[in-house]
């Protein structure tokens, strides 16, 4: 997945850029970077408004939320934000000088770290739950054919243990059918032939790295707030087939790691907000994008019908912004993100909707 994603050909280094592909938040509306700037100014203020106020976005694309802030941000505010971009791709052209292009998270941060689908990206491990118990799923990177390969390390099974409990398993009984009762957690998969692999009992993928690189970009703060928004579930609710797949020019396709297309998993959120909070020593907010996006000001209500014959031109306006907020809060799409919001050393009200 390494190679796949950030070797020399790999899908995010040698190709045109995620935006060519698939479709985030920042692509799909500025009323996201809007939101955006508008925490960037409630930081600003309980930082004390520096000289130099940091913005860095990690896993950067090319750029575009950066520059949409920029554009976002109050000219006094503009004025003092150091924008850098974190991205293992060579700088793009056409980029604003102001942005700053770097391949490694800087030291010593004052404001703001955003990680907008970073870490769903971050490579991982899949394993499967055998009788045997788990074990990793190893991939043929030309053909995509999954095999099973050794046992978990003691820290990746430990990670697994409490944080992605094994499923309930029962055996096929006698009659043919599976076994089991009312519990939906019960799973009854028939085994493979003799000598062969089925597919394992279920799968997980283990979030441990995620964990590390988030605590460690978490780390890099010196006073400011982390602000990660991305694809996740939590402990209760993991998916039992896991969620790694694959995107190329739009659409979904298998997760073959030969570069040719994203490969990415879900995030266990809540396994890495509890990394960045033992780092940060603060409390940190989970919440939908949804409820986040609503908390900043956006709500994606139609402007009023009556408005359209004072100001038409105006209404037409304010009706393609609630649409695409509309697209920003869907529950069932981009609004079913979680925001992950970390402050570090730095007194900030919860991010809640009101």
């Amino acid at each position: 997945m390494e190679r796949a994603l950030y070797g020399p050909d790999g899908f995010f280094v040698a190709g045109p850029g995620p935006a060519a592909h698939f479709r985030t938040s920042v692509h799909a509306s500025p009323a996201f970077a809007a939101a955006v700037a508008r925490q960037l100014a409630v930081l600003d203020d309980a930082l004390g408004q520096p000289d130099r106020l940091d913005v860095v976005d990690v896993g950067a694309g090319r750029g575009e939320l950066l520059g949409a802030l920029l554009a976002q941000a109050a000219p006094e505010l503009a004025a003092r934000i150091h924008p850098v971009a974190v991205e293992r791709a060579a700088r793009p052209a056409g980029l604003p000088p102001e942005i700053h292009w770097r391949h490694e998270i800087p030291e010593g941060i004052t404001g703001l770290l955003l990680a907008t689908e970073w870490l769903d990206n971050v490579p991982l491990d899949v394993a499967t739950y055998t009788p045997d118990g788990w074990r990793l799923v190893l991939v043929d990177p030309t053909t995509g054919e999954e095999t099973p390969g050794r046992a978990l390390s003691l820290a990746d099974t430990a990670w697994l243990t409490h944080w992605w409990p094994p499923p309930v398993i029962k055996e096929f009984g006698s009659g043919g059918g599976p076994d089991h009762d009312a519990n939906p957690l019960i799973i009854g998969v028939e085994r493979g032939q003799p000598g062969g692999w089925d597919g394992g009992w279920a799968r997980a993928e283990v979030g441990r790295k995620r964990d590390e690189v988030w605590a460690e970009a978490v780390g890099r703060i010196e006073r400011g707030l982390a602000l990660a928004v991305d694809y996740g579930h939590l402990r209760d609710a993991r998916p039992v087939d896991g969620t790694l797949t694959g995107y190329r020019d739009g659409r979904q396709v298998p997760p073959v790691p030969d570069g040719s297309c994203d490969v990415t998993a879900h995030v266990a959120i809540d396994s890495v907000a509890s990394a960045g909070e033992r780092v940060a020593r603060c409390a940190y907010t989970l919440v939908s994008q949804r409820e986040a996006l609503r908390a900043l000001g956006a709500d994606g209500g139609r402007p009023p019908l009556a408005s359209a014959s004072r100001d038409p031109a105006g209404y037409l306006r304010a009706l393609a912004t609630a649409s695409a907020v509309a697209e920003l809060t869907d529950p069932a799409g981009l609004g079913g993100h979680w925001w992950l919001w970390q402050p570090v050393g730095v007194a900030l009200d919860p991010l809640v909707a009101r």
